[in-house]
């Protein structure tokens, strides 16, 4: 049996010395190279047969490898360092037409002009932007839950955790909220400092979205990103304070909703959140009587 053109490949380490690939802090780059993990990470992507599987950021291709030789059909790298994009040349030319290149900001890329449905993402986000990525992808997920099957992604340990927080903890806020509201959202495993290339100053986590067919509860996701931000924004203020920024009595929005005028915007779990979304938008439908 003929082997993997894939797994011919030289060296990444090579690679980047020979493309002269150092990791940029401007671009928050810090490549994994172990085969291992990046493997681990592409496995949670399956089942990939069908799908379309997009990387944002592949720097030397590390991440790129593990996805073809964990079997890709469909994969599509999102890179805008041109120095990579001529490094992953070779990749694509061992892919046999599985991986094709484009050079673009992720952040302005329409999720639905990258191939066909069922999508998954999968990245080594880059620091400086993964929170960034994430909001705009749930965006996009909110106009429409089909547009991706699942989400793998890597992030500081400290936003990962965000992302997974219950209420009453201290990471829990609006990007919790906005998650967990779309997407069920689980840390796989971490990945330590060391592994990277160059080693960054924190621990990194895999994180595992799958959206939900529909969201939580529902509301207008303007509404919610309105009430997450008056309230998270003076998280330490009750809300008869904190939600005055809205624009509305606090009283009347709090009004037959359960919610405590005395509770702080960390007590309140999604659902609750959602309901508060609604009441805007109904007494901002109303108007001044």
């Amino acid at each position: 049996m003929a082997s993997d053109p894939v797994a011919a490949l030289p060296p990444l380490r090579q690679v980047i010395a020979q493309h002269e690939l150092a990791a940029r802090k401007s671009l928050g780059q810090h490549f994994l190279l172990d085969l291992n993990l990046t493997r681990r990470i592409a496995r949670l992507a399956a089942p990939m047969q069908g799908a379309t599987v997009v990387e944002v950021g592949p720097g030397p291709g590390g991440l790129t490898r593990a996805l073809l030789l964990e079997g890709a059909e469909r994969l599509i790298a999102v890179e805008k360092d041109r120095r990579c994009q001529v490094a992953l040349a070779s990749l694509v030319e061992a892919s046999h037409k599985r991986l094709s290149l484009i050079e673009a900001d992720a952040l302005r890329l329409p999720l639905e002009e990258l191939g066909t449905a069922p999508r998954t993402i999968v990245s080594n986000l880059p620091y400086n932007v993964g929170t960034a990525l994430l909001t705009a992808w749930l965006q996009q997920i909110a106009a429409d839950p089909m547009v991706l099957s699942r989400l793998v992604l890597m992030f500081q340990k400290e936003v990962a955790e965000r992302l997974v927080a219950a209420p009453r903890s201290k990471a829990y806020g609006r990007l919790a909220v906005l998650t967990q509201w779309l997407c069920e959202a689980d840390i796989v495993f971490d990945i330590p400092a060391s592994a990277f290339t160059p080693p960054p100053k924190v621990v990194s986590s895999v994180v595992l979205l799958r959206p939900r067919a529909q969201p939580l509860a529902p509301c207008r996701l303007s509404d919610l990103e309105r009430v997450t931000a008056a309230a998270f924004g003076q998280r330490r203020k009750m809300l008869r304070q904190s939600l005055k920024g809205l624009g509305l009595s606090p009283a009347l929005l709090l009004q037959d909703s359960g919610i405590a005028e005395t509770a702080r915007a960390e007590e309140l779990s999604v659902e609750e959140f959602c309901l508060l979304a609604r009441k805007l938008q109904a007494l901002s439908e109303q108007g001044p009587e």
